[in-house]
């Protein structure tokens, strides 16, 4: 396949799904070392692959710093694994709201509750404090003030697939200086 986007498309699940795999996010470090860490992709739009988080998140600030990253998509009930480089962006106000009322309350209510205050607090109060915080809001949510979406343009596309009975085989694209894509195929 020539289209490293319809390939992804064809590999990742689509918004209609309602599915948000995990993946693993990489980002450069403030002190310079990699930086990885688990994330929900929240869509793929045919050109871009969504995340979303806090402002107040070591990723966001990693990305304000260095607004490149590494996601890696990994399958293993299919032997699958996408890893996905690129420049990354904020999203617009809307579609980070849009994002944020496809998530499920749970993923809603961590989104307001999730910081460095609630994480240093004991078990017991976290969870009091999530109850209270469930008990009083029981409207529909809207995203905090803290919520951003970011969006991954890739440069390089990485698709593996393994084979149980022979050699695994990896595609390489990787984006040419006019817009384009080149592809190499290297040893799974």
């Amino acid at each position: 396949m020539t289209d490293p986007f319809a390939l992804a498309a064809d590999w990742l699940p689509t918004p209609e799904s309602g599915l948000t795999p995990t993946v693993t996010l990489s980002t450069v470090g403030l002190d310079g070392y990699p930086s990885a860490r688990t994330v929900l992709l929240s869509r793929f739009d045919g050109e871009r692959l969504h995340f979303h988080t806090d402002t107040r998140s070591r990723k966001a600030a990693e990305l304000a710093a260095d607004p490149r990253a590494t996601v890696t998509v990994l399958q293993p009930e299919v032997a699958r694994q996408l890893v996905v480089t690129g420049d990354v962006r904020r999203v617009t106000d809307e579609e980070a709201r849009v994002a944020f009322a496809a998530r499920t309350r749970y993923l809603q209510v961590l989104a307001w509750l999730n910081d460095h205050e609630l994480a240093a607090e004991p078990t017991t109060r976290r969870r009091e404090r999530w109850a209270a915080f469930v008990q009083e809001r029981d409207d529909a949510l809207e995203p905090p003030d803290t919520w951003v979406g970011y969006a991954i343009t890739p440069v390089r596309m990485l698709f593996w697939q393994g084979d149980v009975d022979g050699p695994s085989n990896r595609l390489a694209y990787e984006r040419t200086a006019d817009g384009g894509w080149a592809l190499e195929h290297w040893p799974g």
